[in-house]
């Protein structure tokens, strides 16, 4: 490790607390619905959306309204995407002249961007079209998004109301934050990254002659303006295969900063905004200190891993850290910082190789994605993650000192801490179940490349990306198989939606009950003692999907020998 590593996590980490809450408050501006500069413009906009759907942005939605058009949305969203990806050999926008997906990768990518994950089964540049790219998959991108932080302010509007049924309009919520958000700030990040060297086309081929005399295709498109929602959004769809670790999308130290700042913007600007709105900032402030020092656990020890190196090598005389699957204009800091960043998130953006990551670099990703990505969190998804285990963390509190559970003015009861309990428990069922079921079967135990440990690694990392909404993968998985694509497909879905819907009903339930102010009994939720109980809570509940993971390699290794197909 080095002090210019250092100064890179902690200039990060600074900058992002500057930003908390500038973003925050327009996020609250957002979540009140008032005008903002940009309603002059994009007011007209607005109500012509308004006029052309017959929707009425006044008129308030109960959770189970709510959660239904939301489901139907990204069902239709979902469906439309499957059908430009099936068609796009006779879709216009194609200059390379790129066949149509087959049924089982349409299908695996249609739900895969429909759930703000971007897992890629595919290289993008020798796979998609221009219009597929920016009509199928950058459209999730804006709106998948949107579809996080109109969630969150669901969520919030339940603890901050009091004795109503509603908790808002889903169509007034996703218009707003597309239009007034999204739209201006991606705008903003495309020009920036166009003058940073990242290009924004239509052409698809460029040839030229190398310095060698050899002649070279080198594929271009509109990059610049995908890679901005991609970030922002947390999505990670990278138009190249290599992601962001191609000099296209990525091309120098500064974009690399602004690319990491992208991902944690919004998700940093939820917790002020969700302390505002409950009429406490330092509740905001106190989720975003718990969230930090997780952050900054695991960046600690992914940058102390990689810059450690391979000991294995270092035996053999090679001395330095592990620069494998790195861009040398990163280095060692910086990939491992990107690393954990999108893997906080639920970005899955890579500028490195989490594959070529050393044992405890690589398991600091996975451990992410298992604790629910609410470390910041993919934007809307992280803050409501978080505040699920802000729930289960004050029952508990509660429990000890033997009173009903407070939190923000809201009673928790029996109700709410089983639908949280209902949605936590997606994450390690449907990760370890369908981990178990591939480490036996013959199909999944085609797809890894590796044998013995890291093999097994690469279907849970996939499994653990799917159901995390995450994307980023261990590389060595073949996953573009009937099997793998339907399954993950599954996963994703049911990892998006499942937690989805029992958070609303929480919100809904919330918001019915009455405000109860606090007393001197109450768990006071601002201080040190309650950071700490977060921290501690996420870390155990964590648990429920890392430990039991660490015994099923050997299981499967046991099973999968007794059925002659070793890893």
């Amino acid at each position: 490790m080095t002090m210019q590593g250092w100064f890179l996590i902690l200039a990060f980490i600074g900058i992002l607390l500057a930003l908390a809450k500038p973003v925050g408050l327009w996020l609250f501006a957002l979540y009140e619905g008032r005008r903002t500069p940009f309603h002059i413009v994009l007011g007209p906009v607005e109500r012509g959306f308004y006029r052309l759907a017959r929707i009425d942005p006044d008129e308030e939605q109960g959770w189970r309204r709510y959660a239904v058009h939301m489901l139907l949305f990204n069902a239709v969203l979902m469906l439309f995407t499957y059908a430009v990806l099936r068609l796009q050999a006779v879709l216009p926008g194609n200059p390379q002249g790129l066949g149509a997906l087959s049924e089982h990768l349409s299908f695996n990518t249609a739900i895969s961007f429909t759930a703000n994950t971007d897992w890629q089964s595919y290289g993008g540049e020798s796979t998609m079209s221009n219009l597929s790219q920016m009509l199928g998959l950058t459209i999730h991108n804006f709106l998948s998004a949107a579809t996080g932080i109109a969630l969150a302010f669901a969520l919030f509007r339940g603890f901050a109301r009091r004795e109503v049924k509603t908790i808002g309009n889903f169509w007034a919520d996703m218009t707003r934050i597309t239009l007034y958000l999204l739209l201006p700030l991606c705008i903003a990040l495309t020009l920036f990254y166009i003058a940073g060297g990242v290009p924004q086309t239509l052409a698809g081929v460029v040839d030229v002659q190398t310095l060698e005399g050899a002649r070279q295709s080198i594929l271009l498109g509109p990059v610049a303006s995908q890679e901005a929602i991609k970030m922002l959004g947390t999505n990670g769809g990278g138009f190249f295969n290599a992601n962001s670790a191609h000099p296209f999308e990525n091309p120098t130290a500064l974009t690399n900063l602004v690319q990491m700042l992208s991902i944690f913007l919004i998700g940093v600007g939820l917790t002020w905004t969700f302390g505002k709105a409950v009429g406490n900032t330092r509740q905001g402030w106190a989720i975003l200190a718990a969230m930090m020092i997780l952050f900054l656990g695991g960046t600690a020890v992914a940058y102390a891993a990689e810059a450690a190196g391979n000991p294995v090598l270092h035996g053999l005389g090679v001395a330095g850290g592990n620069m494998e699957g790195k861009e040398v204009r990163f280095g060692i800091a910086a990939s491992a910082l990107f690393s954990v960043v999108t893997t906080a998130a639920s970005c899955g953006a890579v500028n490195a190789m989490h594959d070529s990551f050393t044992a405890l670099g690589g398991l600091i990703p996975l451990f992410n994605m298992q604790l629910g990505e609410v470390v910041i969190g993919g934007v809307g998804a992280g803050i409501y993650g978080f505040l699920l285990f802000a729930i289960l963390a004050v029952f508990v509190a509660g429990l000890m000192v033997g009173r009903t559970p407070e939190y923000v003015g809201k009673k928790i009861e029996a109700r709410e801490v089983k639908l949280a309990v209902l949605a936590i428990a997606v994450l390690p069922l449907v990760i370890l179940g369908m981990t178990a079921l591939s480490s036996v079967l013959q199909q999944g135990l085609a797809g890894p490349l590796n044998k013995g440990p890291h093999g097994f690694s690469e279907i849970l990392y996939a499994f653990t990306s799917a159901v995390a909404n995450n994307g980023s993968a261990f590389a060595g998985l073949t996953a573009n198989t009937p099997y793998y694509d339907g399954l993950l497909g599954v996963a994703m879905w049911v990892g998006r939606f499942f937690i989805i819907v029992p958070m609303l009903a929480i919100a809904g339930s919330l918001a019915a009950k009455k405000y109860t102010p606090e007393s001197a009994g109450s768990f006071p939720t601002t201080g040190g003692l309650w950071v700490g109980l977060l921290v501690g809570i996420i870390l155990i509940l964590g648990g429920l999907t890392f430990l039991p993971s660490l015994a099923l390699g050997p299981i499967a290794d046991h099973l999968s020998m007794i059925r002659g197909q070793l890893f």
